[in-house]
Order: structure tokens, then sequence, then C-alpha cells
């Protein structure tokens, strides 16, 4: 089945790279317009440049004012605003008792912060149009302990919680907007390459990487792909899990 998003028009943040590049090819090659943000303006523009129709934004998710400039280009250039994908990340590593205090604020800025920042910017345009599909990326990090990453996991925690704030938010208005996140687990990205390239080989939390091997950015893909669609209408307030069953145990 094809054209599953067709007419829509995608926001996906940290599109670059990563599960933010697969979302956005996927979306595009389901029908849907896409605009892709980051701060890797090389790389973004370069993501851009292959998908047919995308256009590539420059976009700090901390910084409120570029939110409101973005979300108006993309109106500006597609008319409209679907499906916003908040997938921008980064981790640094570091447990409680070394972990820097600028780097935990970091963590949360661009994470919490700039989940935040994009519902609050997003839902406004959403709503004139009479429906969405917001798509908030955490991470089984939230769901599981991992001694190297505190400030990483309370951050993808903090937006699977704000998630479900939000979806009340939006039934209690009664906008047709959606609001979902999902927690993926290892997928071959830079992201999970810098932490195998980082931690010890026995670092808790990489078990299951050794044991089972990564998924692939597609497999995440597919689930933006569904819950940007009209397949998941009935879906929102919820967090999916897609780890090859890394939280099993």
């Amino acid at each position: 089945m094809m054209g599953r998003v067709e007419g829509k028009v995608a926001l996906i943040t940290g599109g670059a790279s990563g599960l933010g590049a697969a979302d956005a090819r996927l979306l595009a090659a389901e029908g849907a317009k896409v605009v892709i943000t980051d701060v890797q303006g090389d790389m973004g523009a370069e993501t851009a440049a292959s998908i047919p129709g995308a256009l590539f934004l420059q976009h700090d998710v901390r910084d409120e004012r570029q939110w409101r400039d973005v979300v108006a280009k993309t109106l500006d250039h597609f008319g409209k605003l679907d499906v916003l994908v908040n997938n921008a990340g980064l981790v640094r590593f570091g447990t409680v008792e070394d972990a820097e205090l600028a780097d935990f604020r970091l963590q949360m800025q661009v994470m919490v912060e700039g989940c935040f920042l994009g519902c609050k910017t997003a839902i406004p345009h959403m709503t004139k149009t009479g429906s969405g599909s917001i798509i908030n990326v955490a991470s089984i990090a939230a769901l599981k302990g991992i001694s190297s990453i505190p400030a990483y996991s309370a951050a993808k925690a903090g937006i699977i919680a704000m998630t479900r704030s939000i979806a009340v938010h939006c039934q209690e208005q009664r906008y047709r907007i959606r609001v979902n996140a999902i927690a993926p687990g290892a997928h071959d990205t830079p992201m999970t390459q810098q932490a195998l390239a980082q931690l010890p080989a026995d670092a808790a939390g990489l078990d299951q990487v050794h044991a089972q091997g990564q998924g692939q950015p597609e497999d995440v893909a597919n689930l933006v792909l569904f819950l940007a669609s009209e397949e998941s209408r009935q879906i929102t307030g919820t967090h999916i899990v897609i780890d090859n069953g890394e939280t099993m145990g």
C-alpha cells in the first residue's frame, strides 16, 4: 500500500542523519512533503537534496524564535503542517557522580524543552487544518536503568510524561491532534555508534546490542509512518516501544 501519507506535510527535527533522515525518506516515499531541520547545516542540506521536494532549514530546537521561524517557513512553502516528529537529540555520557551539570542541562534543553517548544508552536497551526499527528522520540533509556546516561534517561522519560499531558490537552480542547511517543532501543545510528565507541564492551545497557544486534533506522521509520498516517487515528497519549525485546527482562 503506497501513499499512506499522501498530501501531508511533515516537519522532522534532527533530520540530517540517523532516525530523522530515515523518517524523512520514508514519509516522502509515501507521499508527504517533508521539512528537515537540524543544527548540522551541510549534512541536513545534503539529506534534503536527496529527497525530491524536501526543504531543509537550519534549526536549534532550544530557541523559541527559531521554532516560530521554522514553522512559518513551512507554512509559507507548503501551506500547512500535518505531522511533527520531535526527533532532535544528543547524548553525553557520565554517571551521576562524574557527569557535568552543563551536559545535563544541555540534554534537557535539546530534548525536553525542544519537544515542548515544538508542540507549543505547531499545535495552533495544526488546529487550523483540523487535524495533526505529533510523534515525540523518546528511548528505552526512559524505561530501564543505564548508569552511564542519567541525564539522557531523565530527558527521555520527561518526553513520555509530557506526551501524555499534551495528548490530554488536545482532547480536552477537542483538537483532532494525536500526540504519541516512541521509545526505540539500539538502532544503527551515529548516536549508537558513539555509544559503542565510548563505552566499555561490558557496559550496562549494551548487553542486548551484543547479543541480538541493532535494528536499522528504517525499522523506526516504519513506526513513525504508521503514527503519521490515518491508520493510527485511534492512538494517542501513549508510548510505543520498538527495541527487539531489550526491555523484556
